[in-house]
């Protein structure tokens, strides 16, 4: 599919017209990659300061000039290889962002090579520390000493045969310990087939968390009432009004 059909399925085109939410929609060329994916992998694609993060970051600036952004609440989704760039964009500029949300995809720094990505897509790679997961993102902005980073939700299908779902543990593991958080989550819950595990302070939003749907394959989940497609599946659960109140665009999300 592509870039606005994704977020017609997906409901983020409806989000956005009831919210009146400007969206940026990057969209991969053949050119570049022969799949349409993003080049989340290649260091010279997601590094601060060039290749498609930096595209991608130019497109931002562009649009929030356009339409009087406010500058404090921008954010980022993404599914699968989205998904992938989303948590790249995420690292490479901390500043630029509130908050993002990645489903179904990749933790930073986990590929250099495509023989590499696909491999760890099948095979998550376990045998990084906490803190060599975290130390991958500080390494793509050059901020070793940066306190404060945006808060994450990330979203999983138990059932995911193209993304092995290891790699969202993963992925939660690096930012609740770029966060300052250790392994163990402040919440952890089961509600209508989803778990939810959060980490973050009393008294203050959620800085991390890790939506797993058991039942779901490689697909970002949406309510019956969805307009689901070939990677947007019908699950019970509008992951997209949900991404949103994470991000505090929506009450009851």
């Amino acid at each position: 599919q592509d870039a606005g059909d994704f977020a017609k399925a997906a409901g983020w085109m409806a989000l956005a017209d009831t919210l009146k939410l400007a969206l940026v929609l990057p969209q991969q060329r053949a050119a570049n990659n022969r799949g349409r994916c993003f080049n989340w992998f290649r260091p010279e694609d997601v590094r601060r300061g060039g290749g498609e993060a930096m595209s991608i970051r130019q497109m931002l600036r562009h649009a929030a000039v356009r339409f009087g952004s406010d500058r404090k609440r921008v954010y980022v989704v993404g599914f699968s290889a989205g998904g992938a760039m989303a948590a790249a964009l995420l690292a490479a500029y901390p500043a630029v962002f509130a908050a993002g949300a990645v489903v179904a995809g990749m933790p930073v720094g986990s590929a250099r090579t495509l023989a590499g990505a696909v491999l760890h897509m099948r095979r998550a790679d376990t045998g990084q520390s906490r803190a060599q997961l975290a130390e991958a993102v500080r390494r793509a902005t050059d901020a070793a000493h940066r306190m404060t980073w945006p808060r994450l939700s990330v979203w999983q299908g138990g059932a995911d045969r193209t993304v092995n779902p290891e790699n969202a543990e993963l992925l939660a593991a690096q930012w609740s310990a770029l966060h300052g958080f250790g392994a163990t989550p402040a919440t952890d819950a089961i509600s209508g087939g989803v778990r939810r595990r959060g980490w973050g302070r009393p008294g203050r939003p959620v800085a991390v968390e890790l939506m797993t749907l058991e039942a779901l394959g490689h697909a970002f989940p949406v309510a019956s009432g969805g307009t689901p497609d070939d990677w947007v599946a019908a699950a019970g659960v509008d992951a997209t009004r949900r991404i949103a109140g994470f991000w505090g665009l929506l009450w009851g999300g």
